[in-house]
C-alpha cells in the first residue's frame, strides 16, 4: 500500500519540476478531452501551444497579442501573490480591475475633449485608487470586524460587475452613441489612448507596468525588511506577531498593492486594447491570474513566464476555437486544468511516497 510520508524540508527539485509536470499532464489531459469533442488532440495542442508564435499564417497577428494579453494577467498575479506569500487571499481582484477601469474612464471622461499631457497620468492615478479602494473594503472588513476576506472579496466581484453595467448603460454612457451601452472610445482620444510604444509588438504602458511590478516585487520580497515580514507573516503568524509585525498593517498593505495593480491592469486596458467601457469588459484576468501567481510559484520571475503562458493559452484558445470548432468552454476547463495539477502535483513538494508494510495482526 501507498502513502505520503512528509519530506524533512520541502524538496526543491519538486519546486522546479512541478510546474513542469503540470503542464506536460494538463497537455495530456486536455488533449483526451478534446479527442472527446472530435478534434484531433495533437492539432490542438500545436494550435494553442505552436502556431500562435510559430505559425507564418498566424503568427504576424498573434505574436503581439501575446504581450497584450500577458500584461494585465502578470500585473495582477504580483499583486495577488504579495497577498498570497503573506497568507492573505485576495480573490477579488476581477472586482478591483473593473474598478480601476471605471474610475480612471470617469476621471479621463469627465475632462472630455481636453488634450492635457497631465490627463493620462492623472487617470492612471484615477485608476490604481479605484482598485485600491475596492480592496480595502476587504481589508477594513477583515482587520475590524475579523471578516473572511476570501468571501467579501469575491462576493464583491459581482457588485462590481453590477456597477459596471451600470456604467455602461448610464452614468459613462457615450451621450453620441445613440443610446447604444458603452463608453466613448479612448482610440479615437489621442490624449489618452494607450496605444503601441513600438509598433507590432503590442508593447504598451501596461505591459510596461507589468515589468516594473515583477522588478519592484523581487526586490520587495528578496531585498527589503517589509518583504521578510510578509513572508514571515506567511510562513510563521506566531513567530512574526512575537518579532513585532503589525498583523493590521500587513493585510493593508498587501491587499492594498494587490487591489491597486489589478486596478491599473483595468485603466490601462480600457484606454488601450479594450477601448472602452462596456458591458462585458471584464475578461476574468483577475480569476486567471490567481493560476498565474500559482503556475509562477508566487515569485517574480515566475510568474513573468506563466504569463506569458498562459496569455499564449487565451491565444491558442482563440485560434482552436476558430479553425477546430472547439468549444470556448473547453478552452477555459483546459486553462483550469493547470491550476488543478499543479496543485496535486505540488504536493511532492513536501511529501513523497512510500511502500508501506502491511502490519501484523
Amino acid at each position: 500500500m501507498l502513502r505520503l510520508e512528509k519530506r524533512p524540508q520541502p524538496s526543491r527539485a519538486w519546486v522546479v519540476l512541478s510546474p513542469i509536470l503540470a503542464v506536460i499532464l494538463t497537455m495530456i489531459v486536455g488533449g483526451i478531452l478534446f479527442a472527446m469533442l472530435g478534434a484531433n488532440p495533437f492539432e490542438a495542442i500545436r494550435t494553442i501551444f505552436w502556431d500562435p508564435i510559430f505559425s507564418e499564417q498566424f503568427s504576424g497577428f498573434t505574436r503581439p497579442q501575446l504581450l497584450v494579453k500577458a500584461g494585465p494577467l502578470i500585473l495582477i498575479a504580483i499583486g495577488l501573490s504579495i497577498g498570497f506569500k503573506a497568507g492573505i487571499w485576495n480573490i477579488g481582484a476581477e472586482g478591483q480591475y473593473i474598478m480601476g477601469a471605471i474610475c480612471g474612464a470617469a476621471a479621463g471622461l469627465a475632462l472630455y475633449p481636453s488634450d492635457s499631457v497631465l490627463l493620462f497620468p492623472l487617470m492612471l492615478v484615477a485608476g490604481a485608487l479605484g482598485g485600491w479602494a475596492w480592496a480595502m473594503i476587504p481589508a477594513i472588513l477583515k482587520t475590524k470586524l475579523g471578516t473572511n476576506e476570501i468571501l467579501v472579496s469575491l462576493m464583491l466581484v459581482y457588485v462590481a460587475e453590477t456597477i459596471l453595467a451600470s456604467a455602461a448603460s448610464g452614468f459613462l454612457r457615450n451621450p453620441e452613441g445613440m443610446g447604444f451601452p458603452g463608453s466613448r472610445n479612448f482610440k479615437e482620444w489621442d490624449a489618452v489612448y494607450n496605444g503601441e510604444l513600438i509598433a507590432g509588438t503590442g508593447m504598451h504602458w501596461g505591459v510596461v507596468a507589468a515589468f516594473i511590478a515583477v522588478i519592484a516585487a523581487y526586490v520587495l520580497l528578496s531585498r527589503h525588511i517589509q518583504g521578510f515580514n510578509i513572508r514571515l507573516t506567511g510562513e510563521a503568524p506566531r513567530a512574526a506577531r512575537f518579532a513585532g509585525v503589525n498583523p493590521t498593517r500587513i493585510v493593508i498593505l498587501c491587499l492594498g498593492i494587490s487591489g491597486a495593480l489589478a486596478g491599473l491592469a483595468g485603466f490601462f486596458e480600457v484606454t488601450g486594447p479594450a477601448g472602452q467601457i462596456t458591458i462585458d469588459f471584464n475578461a476574468g484576468y483577475g480569476f486567471t491570474a490567481i493560476i498565474v501567481a500559482f503556475l509562477g510559484r508566487l515569485n517574480p520571475i515566475g510568474i513573468l513566464l506563466a504569463g506569458l503562458l498562459m496569455a499564449l493559452t487565451y491565444i491558442g484558445g482563440e485560434l482552436a476555437q476558430l479553425m477546430l470548432g472547439v468549444p470556448g468552454a473547453a478552452i477555459q476547463l483546459f486553462q483550469g486544468m493547470l491550476l488543478f495539477f499543479l496543485l496535486a502535483t505540488d504536493v511532492f513538494t513536501n511529501f513523497r511516497l512510500r511502500l508501506a508494510k502491511k502490519e501484523a495482526v
